[in-house]
């Protein structure tokens, strides 16, 4: 009886023990699952194929915080990772509105990708996200952003003067640059403020579009504007990160170029079928002039770089080294 019952006890307390090293992240995300967050999932699959499943993560659309409480909930620990937007709250990362300036010269998700992981690595960026007891671990690539729009097209700069546009952080100052008025609603947001008419327009990328509805309500969509992009990295908390044991933070670490390789290559896909999708919503492509995109280059291009470069050290950052690392890494890029 006594053998017994030290049997059933020790299995009970190996029980416990593998209970107790088990790993398992909340992850803050919002909207629904899409291009955007295939790399957190992919993240998550890689993790637990690699450590036997003693660690998974628990992605949550919405249910842990609003997209732009985020960054506070990393820091308050009440969740272990999670993604967020730059163009959210610039004033707690300053350091990589960079990356959301217009007219930086990004061309592709790999040239995006390069210049993200590069700002992220910089001491500057890591000691301001660690005033939010936050780490940076990956970027969310994300095209150049485009407009879909209601009403007749517009593809003059003349035609942005007082057009009300959705658009966030350096692309909604590109937009200003030119007359128009941009507002930051969420993204979630997006799609009921343009069917209720409170904006013309949205700027989005594809992915965006697509799964936040915008498309739906579109009437035209330029193809070529390209005004820059918005920067959305995952972080981690770093509390969270140091009690990883040595396997489960290798196995986190070596698994995130698989799942950015992953997000780009399902990016990819979605990229090659949006004609289609312009075709099934009839929605018109617009093409701008080369004419009207240099006017807007020079308005909304190097004035604003130059503006966030002066702020930006007024207020004690690299600023200038920070821009500098965009554009050699660019011409790393590109073999130049």
């Amino acid at each position: 009886m006594n053998f017994t019952t030290k049997l059933c006890v020790s299995a009970l307390a190996l029980s416990f023990a593998t209970e107790a090293a088990a790993t398992e992240w909340n992850v803050s995300v919002w909207g629904k699952r899409r291009a955007f967050t295939e790399h957190i999932h992919k993240l998550a699959e890689l993790l637990e194929e690699k450590t036997d499943g003693a660690f998974t993560m628990n992605i949550s659309y919405g249910g842990l915080s609003k997209n732009r409480e985020n960054l506070d909930g990393i820091s308050i620990g009440a969740f272990e990772m999670a993604q967020f937007c730059a163009g959210y709250h610039p004033d707690k990362n300053r350091a990589i509105t960079v990356l959301e300036l217009p007219f930086l010269g990004v061309q592709t998700l790999d040239e995006e990708v390069a210049v993200s992981h590069a700002v992220y690595d910089h001491p500057a960026v890591a000691d301001e996200m660690a005033q939010w007891n936050a780490m940076m671990l990956m970027t969310s690539p994300m095209p150049q952003y485009n407009i879909v729009g209601t009403g007749e097209a517009r593809s003059e700069l003349s035609e942005f003067d007082g057009m009300r546009v959705r658009a966030t952080g350096g692309i909604g100052q590109a937009f200003e640059a030119v007359g128009a008025v941009p507002t930051s609603v969420t993204s979630s947001e997006a799609y009921q403020a343009m069917e209720s008419g409170v904006v013309d327009t949205v700027a989005f990328a594809q992915h965006a579009h697509l799964s936040f509805g915008t498309i739906n309500e579109a009437d035209w969509w330029t193809a070529n504007l390209n005004p820059g992009t918005v920067n959305c990295p995952v972080v981690v908390n770093i509390d969270a990160y140091d009690m990883l044991s040595d396997e489960e933070r290798a196995a986190l670490d070596e698994s995130v170029p698989e799942a950015i390789d992953y997000y780009l290559s399902n990016y990819g896909e979605l990229l090659k079928r949006w004609d289609e999708v312009l075709a099934e919503k009839d929605v018109q492509k617009v093409e701008i002039s080369d004419e009207e995109l240099a006017k807007f280059k020079d308005v909304a291009g190097q004035p604003i770089h130059d503006a966030w470069i002066a702020d930006m050290s007024a207020q004690g950052l690299p600023a200038q080294e920070l821009y500098d690392l965009v554009q050699t890494t660019l011409a790393e890029q590109r073999g130049n």
